[in-house]
């Protein structure tokens, strides 16, 4: 509550100065946010050439609530608008009946015109692959202004979507002509992980990723890669900690920017490869264009990563990789010359719930320059998670909308595994 009085008495202050004033300690904001992000010429181009033309995405990191009104309302105004033909897709869920049912109620509840596609592999009594060959299927689908895939298992989808010998069944070619022609590819949790060109599959918990690694065809697979090949999705990525499990997938399939989506959370992302975060919380954006791995270390590790998390309101354009802050966070660029916290701080879980994300915002807005977060298993083997503010570091603070909401960007990643002391603790 007290930093919450003393940024909003900093923004009285500079209210008070006009408008003019505030304008242009805005341009040198956008000019450090701009300058500060990866202008590579090189990583650009193939950005380009590796992106997909066409509508867009809404790619949700899970558990969407009904009262979401600002992303369900997104899904339905880029398909069409009221009255949009949308089509709900419950592949992934182990109860498909259930789940298209309830998703095509709450797309009709917010204006659309909603049909569920009977195919799932879960369906008992309806031949999956029947439905994916079905030509008159495909015309439904290839009708439509917007496609909704369900969450549950992505395996699910893929194996319902795709054929045996990995081409497009007619029933995929009708959703990628959805997509081609304008209309808007949406997904929550399992319907985020298809986003992707890869996707994890029969994933591990978080920390046995990091100490064991990947391998294809079984803890990652192909995804649908509506988003194009040179992003990696994940969903659950701040609640679950599972930030941290996307590093040895990007570092294997070789990608150089990574976003992770919250719950309850999406990011829409436009034809021209422009992201805004809508919902309740916000994305990691892991950037390893400058990482590097010493294998001569024991175990997985790695060293100048960049991790960034944008909030809702927040835009990246996704080529050059520049953020773009909230409009009510642009007066708010955090002072480094004037932190409000001081005290060391340190986090014994860094995979807990939200933890990456407090730690951040934690980071940015103190004196100290350095903050460790740890990860440990039950055998007392774990992970040391450095976080350093860098020159490029830099934060955004409002409490416009009642809470506060903090963007942080460009803050240095180091990662290196570590072994617990035993015993951990003694009685005196």
């Amino acid at each position: 509550m007290m930093k919450l009085l003393w940024r909003v008495a900093q923004m009285l202050m500079l209210a008070t100065l006009g408008v003019a004033q505030a304008s242009s300690a805005a341009e040198p904001a956008m000019a450090s946010v701009v300058q500060s992000a990866s202008q590579d010429a090189k990583s650009a181009t193939n950005s380009v050439a590796n992106s997909v033309a066409g509508g867009s995405l809404v790619i949700i990191g899970g558990a969407l609530r009904r009262d979401n009104a600002v992303v369900w309302q997104k899904i339905v105004s880029l398909a069409g608008g009221k009255g949009a033909k949308t089509v709900v897709f419950p592949s992934a869920s182990g109860n498909p009946q259930q789940a298209g049912d309830n998703l095509a109620a709450t797309l009709r509840q917010y204006g659309a015109e909603a049909f569920v596609v009977p195919l799932s592999v879960k369906f008992k009594d309806i031949d999956y692959k029947q439905v994916a060959q079905d030509a008159a299927w495909a015309d439904k689908v290839r009708s439509a202004g917007g496609v909704y895939f369900a969450g549950g298992d992505q395996g699910r989808i893929t194996q319902a979507l795709v054929a045996a010998d990995g081409s497009k069944t007619p029933l995929l070619q009708a959703v990628w002509q959805v997509y081609e022609k304008g209309g808007v590819i949406a997904g929550s949790s399992a319907g985020a992980a298809i986003m992707s060109s890869t996707m994890f599959y029969d994933a591990m918990p978080v920390l046995p990723t990091l100490q064991l690694g990947v391998t294809d065809g079984k803890e990652i697979a192909p995804g649908l890669g509506f988003i194009g090949t040179d992003i990696f999705i994940d969903q659950h990525a701040i609640i679950r900690g599972r930030f941290a499990r996307m590093l040895p997938v990007m570092l294997k399939k070789h990608y150089k920017l990574g976003l992770g989506v919250d719950e309850n959370t999406a990011m829409v992302v436009h034809q021209r490869r422009e992201l805004e975060v809508i919902g309740y919380k916000g994305v990691v954006m892991l950037d390893l264009s400058s990482a590097t791995t010493d294998v001569k270390q024991p175990g997985f590790n790695l060293a100048n990563a960049r991790i960034s998390y944008l909030d809702a309101g927040d835009q990246l354009n996704l080529q050059t990789k520049a953020v773009t802050p909230a409009k009510d966070k642009l007066a708010g660029k955090l002072d480094p010359a004037k932190p409000y916290y001081s005290a060391p701080r340190f986090f014994g879980d860094i995979l807990g719930n939200t933890a990456v994300v407090d730690l951040l915002q934690d980071l940015i807005d103190n004196s100290q320059k350095e903050v460790l977060g740890l990860a440990f298993g039950q055998s007392g083997g774990g992970f040391e998670f450095r976080f350093g503010k860098t020159a490029e570091s830099v934060g955004y603070y409002s409490a416009a909308s009642g809470a506060e909401s903090t963007t942080v960007l460009n803050v240095r990643m180091d990662v290196r595994a570590v072994q617990m002391a035993q015993p951990l603790y003694r009685v005196p």
